[in-house]
């Protein structure tokens, strides 16, 4: 029997022999409370804001690292906010860009068995116990999302951005994939097998935009908040 290596773990496989109990429900559910409040206050004073997701493995200077870096800061000077997992990489350089861009640059970290570092261009940070608490953050604060090439991590938030379009739990919420040779396989496999097997409607393919241009990611951002209710553009912050 062995300890567990994060929160999550200790809730998800509490049942599992393997793993060493170390808090009752009410403890965990005290713990889960703490976390929301603790997150709730922290971005209260957030208004319109975009999550960015990617790769955490790209270096400053790669095309996707400098397109994040230049969209970030588009939509910061525009008066929106920022919002990443707060790590190295696509997170890093969004962050960047807000903090070029004049906006809030928040980065929500997730405590992990193996250490992500925040990176240094962050005026909020949290790190979070568990990934739900942390997921439900990223969608409350934010009216879309920025989605670059990513691992297992960045296709976790997609889905489950698509899933909550898709049955109506947000509105008007732009999901955006940025770069068309890394997403055509997936976006492919989706409208091929998930389509043409009649597991999704023909709708559902309208829930995502795919975009290489700088100006079009930032248009569709600009359609999902005014749908939305929020001023986008000068004059926007404030």
């Amino acid at each position: 029997m062995t300890a567990p290596r994060t929160p999550d773990e200790e809730i998800i496989q509490a049942q599992a022999p393997v793993v060493r109990e170390i808090h009752d429900d009410e403890q965990r559910v005290q713990r889960i409370d703490r976390e929301l409040q603790r997150g709730f206050e922290m971005l209260r004073d957030v208004g319109c804001a975009v999550s960015v997701f990617g790769s955490a493995r790209v270096p400053p200077g790669d095309p996707q690292y400098e397109l994040a870096h230049s969209v970030a800061r588009e939509l910061s000077a525009a008066g929106m906010d920022i919002i990443t997992g707060g790590g190295p990489g696509i997170m890093e350089a969004a962050n960047r860009g807000a903090k070029e861009g004049g906006s809030l640059s928040i980065g929500l970290n997730i405590e992990l068995p193996f250490e992500q570092h925040e990176n240094p261009y962050l005026d909020i940070e949290m790190t979070c116990h568990y990934f739900f608490t942390r997921k439900l953050l990223f969608v409350r604060y934010a009216i879309g999302f920025v989605v670059f090439p990513g691992g297992f991590g960045t296709l976790d938030e997609l889905f489950e951005a698509f899933t909550l379009s898709q049955t109506g739990k947000t509105r008007h919420f732009p999901i955006v994939l940025v770069g068309s040779d890394y997403w055509h396989g997936l976006v492919d496999w989706i409208r091929e097998r998930m389509l043409g097997e009649d597991k999704i409607s023909p709708g559902d393919l309208d829930l995502f935009t795919v975009c290489d241009d700088p100006k079009d990611i930032v248009a569709a951002l600009f359609r999902g908040a005014e749908l939305q209710g929020f001023p986008c553009g000068e004059g926007a912050r404030g």
